[in-house]
């Protein structure tokens, strides 16, 4: 008997054992908790529960020995309650997790090698398509794709930034989870002033989210609301609200752009489906019906208004997906009709662009940020957004054109080093020699072309502005001026640590590009061409977004 007893005890204490190194219990009284991550380690589920309850689940590959980095989650709506903590994989790392008040690499935060010091970043992992762009009492919010746990794409969740000034962005708590539906996909956001879908609590009208779940069957429609400024959210219980894969057979359909449409009192959806963009309606957010359907767009669809040359009496309508290309055209609510274009307004590293919406009239702004495809390697994080810009609809030759400038905002982050009104290239190279390793600079000109038709700026090799007037090409795109015989070419380029944007002839045209300098090259900023001369020359230092 006492052998049996023994034997019991013993196989007790063995599964006592086991369990506990499955997994880990925390009681919570610090504000993150920070996990080990290393990339020589599959990705594995890690599950978070609460009282019983799961609370998160996600990929993550924790480090069983050193770490290539430290990802973090913010625990601080489960304080002073007891976090289980479960991975499938090799769970000897779980004894590595802790919590504390900072994350891990606190000190070094935004001082990183190759930390963008112009662009909003994620403190950790990595992120692309920004999100429900809203301007709401006095904040900007910047929601955006965000793998928290890894710096490579995966476990979509809906990150958070928030900003008073488009410059400087607070990152708060994650707002959207995966949940049953799925992983957390692209989408868009408004104030439902009217309380059309019945979220409201008393005069706080909420902020809505419209977002795609993606699981590996189809991608559906949800809605979610906050009521605390984006702080924390609930998600309808009613969701999805649109699923359409059966009448489009086909698992592409997200990315919902939705805008208030005032003349027909609903709610308007721009959907990508399939192969283009559809037009949804609804008078409460929840319960929607199929308009139309444009074909020519691959993700991230917007549809807006703007004023030609200003003049309010004088409005067109401009979609575009996730590319930049875009048509302008005519909406009566229910569908978008062109009237010209394919065109292009922006090329390189921009992806899946969106514009934010609850612009305040008396600003009157269309303002946009765009995904830059940009890596930056060696880091805990990847990726960044671009500088937010301004969008507007003016005349030109060729008829009514999109263009794009950054926000008036970035000028607050510029101080004036030197201009000149004429200069020649061999001084403009001497000049700008010294800020060839400046992290972060703004350079302003025009070049004027004379014996050449062939004229450019470099940085370290780097071909920041080729113009081949010959061929109408600017960095190998084609470009036409407005003055077809023009022999000047006028540049506003942006340099960050990792990346360089450029707009033409004030947003005729831009583009942008990771910054990667020619080992080989030591000529440092440079113009060339042909009896060239350099005018209106304009040089900026800019100070880090990040320094308070």
């Amino acid at each position: 008997m006492q052998k049996k007893n023994l034997f019991l005890f013993v196989c007790a204490a063995l599964l006592a054992m086991q369990a506990s190194a499955e997994e880990v219990s925390i009681k919570i009284t610090k504000k993150y908790l920070n996990l080990p991550v290393a990339h020589q380690i599959q990705r594995s589920v890690m599950t978070f529960k609460v009282d019983g309850k799961q609370e998160r689940m996600f990929n993550i590959r924790l480090a069983s020995g050193l770490a290539d980095y430290w990802v973090f989650c913010d625990v601080s709506s489960f304080k002073d309650k007891t976090i289980t903590i479960s991975y499938k994989g090799d769970n000897s790392g779980l004894k590595s997790i802790y919590q504390a008040d900072e994350i891990a690499g606190q000190e070094n935060l935004y001082k990183e090698t190759n930390r963008p010091q112009l662009h909003f970043t994620p403190k950790r992992g990595w992120h692309n398509d920004p999100n429900g762009l809203i301007y709401y009492e006095g904040e900007y919010h910047l929601f955006y794709q965000h793998n928290p746990y890894e710096r490579d794409w995966e476990n979509m969740h809906w990150g958070h930034a928030i900003s008073k000034d488009l410059i400087h962005w607070e990152e708060i708590q994650e707002a959207l989870y995966p949940d049953e539906h799925g992983t957390m996909f692209s989408g868009s956001a408004v104030i439902d002033y009217n309380n059309t879908a019945g979220f409201n609590k008393g005069k706080t009208p909420a902020m809505v989210a419209i977002y795609t779940a993606d699981n590996p069957d189809r991608q559906i429609q949800c809605i979610a609301y906050s009521l605390d400024k984006g702080r924390t959210w609930t998600k309808y219980d009613g969701n999805p609200v649109i699923d359409s894969k059966e009448k489009w057979n086909s698992k592409d359909t997200r990315d919902p752009k939705v805008f208030w449409y005032e003349p027909n009192k609903e709610w308007v959806m721009a959907l990508n489906e399939r192969d283009g963009h559809s037009i949804y309606t609804s008078a409460n957010l929840k319960e929607w019906k199929y308009e139309s359907h444009i074909t020519g767009f691959w993700e991230c669809p917007e549809l807006f208004e703007l004023p030609v040359d200003g003049d309010m009496n004088n409005k067109k309508w401009v979609m575009y997906g996730a590319s930049g290309t875009y048509m302008i055209g005519t909406f009566d609510g229910k569908k978008f009709t062109p009237e010209s274009g394919k065109y292009y307004y922006t090329t390189g590293s921009i992806y899946a662009a969106q514009t934010f919406t609850n612009i305040p009239e008396s600003d009157g702004r269309r303002i946009q940020i765009g995904w830059g495809r940009i890596s930056h390697p060696g880091m805990p994080f990847n990726s960044q957004m671009l500088l937010p810009t301004t969008l507007t609809l003016k005349t030109t030759k060729d008829g009514i054109r999109l263009f794009n400038n950054p926000v008036k905002e970035v000028d607050k982050l510029q101080t004036l080093l030197f201009q000149k009104q004429t200069i020649q290239v061999k001084e403009a190279n001497e000049l700008l020699h010294s800020y060839s390793n400046s992290d972060c600079l703004r350079v302003q000109f025009t070049i004027k072309l004379s014996h050449a038709t062939d004229a450019g700026f470099n940085l370290y090799g780097q071909q920041l502005l080729r113009y081949d007037m010959n061929n109408n090409l600017v960095n190998g795109v084609f470009y036409s001026p407005e003055d077809m015989t023009s022999m000047e070419i006028t540049a506003d380029i942006i340099v960050d640590k990792t990346s360089i944007e450029v707009f033409i002839d004030n947003g005729t045209y831009s583009y942008s590009m990771e910054r990667r300098a020619d080992a080989g090259n030591r000529e440092g900023y440079h113009f060339w061409g042909n009896n060239i001369e350099i005018k209106d020359l304009k040089v900026y230092s800019m100070i880090s977004i990040w320094n308070k």
